[in-house]
């Protein structure tokens, strides 16, 4: 395994529960970049078509975990209310439901006075929402440990700040990898490396179209009378945590800091840019000097950047937190005097369509990607990490993983978005 933030993890814990031995390398520490630095929402509301079976079995594995670990990950299923002010946004909800009623999965729309009885003192104008009592929460700073301790529970080795420089092959096919620390031999290697993921194949020689954006999170001192669930609405999101405070962020603000990648991958997110032109921004700054100074080859008995990079730690964008505090604390008046006590920012590994890739490489047998989770992944690990160590194994995939393999980006296939998030 390389890679120890959440995918990596429940990766490791699945495989080494079936008795597969596994080694997992880290080129920091467990869950030190986006895996800690997320939302928390555990959520199957607004996810695309594609993804639906799979986060359907993912909240049902949430739903035992902390027995399953005998450790907390702060995990509640506390519903999420995807709000609406216009007709328009109702009807695309609406829409959404009847395929989670295909799925038999209690979701229903929320409309007038039931609003205020969902979540009691808002002061928003709104035309609905929907509520999906399945969806809930949990604490990004316990999950990925706490996973990874499961892991190690279960046979699997840690190694922490143990960069993989590079796959070993033979006869065509995967037989180790090089670490920082030596040779590690194995018939197959999982890459759930996240926004470093790209860097790291493209040195195997493997295409990976997947970019960086950046995303901006601050939590508050706990609040009296606050949100359960998970909110979702113009401007804001809201999340509460297990210390009665509130993570807060935009509700869709990114950042993509502009690359010598964005111009690479410039066709391929063409599509992606359109559709999520309103809520992107670009900025040209210093990333791009950073990028571009990053070696994109290496050999194994060199250090390579994973090693000069333990920790993606980008700095918060603050404007657009302020700008969704101020948001939250107009929708909920009881924030009014709550006060931010850290904010952070952390780096999402999206791609063209915004859905994972979870698939073997097929010009490199043995060689399996998990990544590109597009901001998604921390809710949907526990069913990645199940399906990826299926497909390792050969045992019978728990979802169909067609919609995930890699090749969609080069075989022809229409690359296409549908989310309503």
């Amino acid at each position: 395994m390389i890679g120890g933030g959440i995918i990596g993890a429940a990766t490791a814990m699945e495989l080494a529960s079936e008795g597969v031995s596994v080694a997992l390398c880290e080129k920091g520490e467990i869950g030190c970049e986006q895996s800690s630095r997320n939302w928390g929402w555990v959520r199957l509301s607004q996810r695309d078509p594609r993804e639906i079976p799979l986060m359907i079995d993912a909240i049902k594995r949430w739903e035992g975990i902390d027995q399953r670990l005998g450790r907390k990950t702060g995990f509640v299923q506390s519903g999420l209310l995807f709000t609406a002010r216009n007709a328009r946004r109702m009807a695309a909800y609406e829409a959404f439901a009847e395929r989670l009623k295909e799925h038999q999965i209690d979701c229903r729309m929320v409309v007038g006075r039931e609003m205020d009885d969902v979540i009691p003192g808002h002061a928003m104008k709104l035309a609905g929402g929907l509520l999906t009592p399945f969806d809930g929460r949990a604490e990004p700073q316990l999950a990925a440990p706490a996973i990874a301790e499961g892991a190690r529970d279960e046979g699997a080795k840690l190694f922490t700040r143990c960069a993989v420089r590079s796959v070993e092959t033979s006869a065509g096919r995967v037989s180790g990898v090089v670490t920082e620390r030596g040779r590690i031999a194995s018939s197959s290697v999982v890459l759930a490396g996240g926004a470093w993921s790209r860097l790291f194949v493209g040195n195997a020689g493997v295409a990976l179209p997947q970019l960086k954006v950046l995303n901006s999170v601050l939590r508050t001192t706990p609040i009296a009378n606050g949100p359960e669930q998970g909110i979702w609405a113009d401007g804001f999101s809201l999340r509460k945590r297990a210390d009665g405070g509130y993570t807060v962020s935009g509700g869709s603000e990114n950042l993509h800091h502009i690359t010598p990648d964005s111009f690479r991958l410039a066709r391929q997110f063409l599509p992606a840019l359109r559709a999520e032109w309103s809520s992107m921004r670009l900025r040209l700054g210093g990333r791009w000097r950073e990028e571009a100074a990053l070696p994109r080859h290496w050999a194994g008995n060199e250090r390579s950047p994973l090693e000069q990079n333990r920790m993606l730690d980008p700095a918060p964008d603050d404007r657009s937190l302020q700008r969704a505090l101020a948001s939250a604390r107009a929708a909920f008046p009881v924030m009014a005097d709550c006060e931010v006590v850290q904010s952070w920012a952390g780096m999402i590994d999206v791609t063209p369509d915004a859905i994972p890739v979870i698939s073997e490489v097929e010009k490199l047998p043995g060689l399996f990607i998990s990544t590109g989770y597009s901001g998604h992944g921390f809710g949907i690990s526990l069913g990645a990490g199940r399906l990826t160590a299926d497909l390792v194994t050969g045992a019978t995939p728990i979802v169909d993983p067609a919609p995930f393999r890699l090749s969609r980006f080069f075989d022809g296939s229409p690359i296409t978005l549908d989310s309503g998030f």
